[in-house]
């Protein structure tokens, strides 16, 4: 997802993908253990996304975001 995608979700849907995404992360570094994982740039792409939608919902809570 790119950030502008992010920033047009409201407080619940980030909420949403926070939690799609974690799950996801976790199913990740599980097939990851197992060496059942066969793209291992998915991981890196995952973590930069829940790291965006982090950053995000804390611009809204300070009112300090981009592109207002």
């Amino acid at each position: 997802m790119k950030p502008q995608e992010i920033r047009d979700l409201s407080g619940s849907e980030l909420q949403e993908k926070l939690q799609d995404f974690r799950q996801e992360l976790f199913n990740l570094r599980f097939q990851h253990s197992t060496a059942q994982l066969e793209n291992t740039q998915r991981l890196a792409q995952v973590k930069k996304i829940i790291a965006r939608i982090l950053t995000i919902i804390n611009e809204k809570k300070t009112g300090t975001g981009h592109g207002k």
